[in-house]
């Protein structure tokens, strides 16, 4: 078995095409379709269904697809391990993380640590908390950013506290107040994330006994704002989410105050390879200067 070959199997599976794969790896699509027909005659079995609709995993590549991870993982952090007792700086981090993160944090945050670690690549994953935290757990990221508590037992570091504010047309009839009160949102009809991005406000609704009176679940932030700007409903969101807030939009506080915890979050901080430890180290420190940017709030 080769671990080229496991390369090539895993980067199929996330993007979902030979093609694609190819193009990632610098190789033919021959070389890609030769590689995995390798593997299933090695296994015995097959590890993809081939269709109209794409490249999906057999039930038995779905069953073996978590090991070969674990290998090429471990095999990368050997690599890096090796580097680090000769004194190099190399090696490859997947981070998960969600917009307002990828938006505000995380461009300084890169441009930093690129300066000081050059050789050390970066990859991304944009999602929602449910499927950041199903990439950690998988093995298909390292660490991620989260809103802690987790739905896993991951071991996480809290960052920063985010404020959970209310938006709401400028025409409104509570837009005259400084705070709202969660009565007075229970009874308007609420604009919220889609699942997965929603977490936060599940919590705090519950918290408040508020059953909620939900008109449009969007997976968009610039949608839920055109929403609230036209009038359609209010919605709960965290500050860092409000960084490009439209015109005739009013900012509340709460009635008291309610936070997300952005954090991180990973299998275990001491089992990771060395590149990425150096890039949570450079993090935590700069996660305590983080620029305010504040949206526009009804005092």
């Amino acid at each position: 078995m080769s671990l080229v070959k496991f390369d090539i199997f895993n980067k199929v599976v996330e993007l979902g095409s030979l093609t694609k794969a190819g193009e990632e790896l610098s190789l033919s699509q021959s070389a890609v379709s030769h590689a995995i027909a390798s593997l299933e005659s090695e296994w015995g079995f097959s590890i993809l269904n081939r269709g109209r609709a794409g490249i999906t995993l057999t039930s038995n590549g779905e069953r073996v697809l978590r090991y070969v991870r674990e290998i090429l993982k471990w095999n990368n952090e050997m690599v890096q391990e090796i580097a680090d007792i000769n004194g190099l700086e190399i090696g490859t981090i997947r981070i998960g993380t969600f917009s307002s993160v990828s938006v505000q944090w995380l461009p300084e945050i890169l441009k930093e640590f690129s300066n000081h670690y050059p050789s050390i690549d970066i990859e991304l994953f944009e999602g929602d908390y449910d499927e950041i935290e199903e990439w950690i757990f998988n093995g298909e990221v390292d660490f991620g950013f989260l809103s802690i508590p987790t739905s896993y037992q991951f071991e996480v570091i809290p960052l920063k506290k985010d404020r959970m504010l209310c938006i709401l047309s400028e025409d409104h009839p509570l837009a005259k107040k400084s705070k709202v009160s969660f009565g007075e949102v229970e009874k308007e009809p609420l604009i919220r994330a889609k699942q997965g991005s929603d977490n936060d406000l599940r919590r705090i609704l519950k918290e408040n006994n508020v059953t909620p009176n939900v008109k449009f679940e969007l997976e968009d932030d610039q949608a839920i704002f055109s929403m609230v700007q036209h009038g359609m409903g209010i919605s709960i969101l965290p500050e860092m989410a409000l960084y490009r807030l439209p015109a005739k939009i009013r900012v509340l506080n709460l009635e008291q105050e309610n936070y997300r915890t952005i954090g991180i979050a990973a299998k275990s901080f001491n089992n990771l390879a060395p590149a990425t430890k150096k890039f949570i180290e450079h993090l935590k420190p700069w996660s305590r200067h983080v620029p305010e940017k504040l949206p526009r709030i009804k005092e």
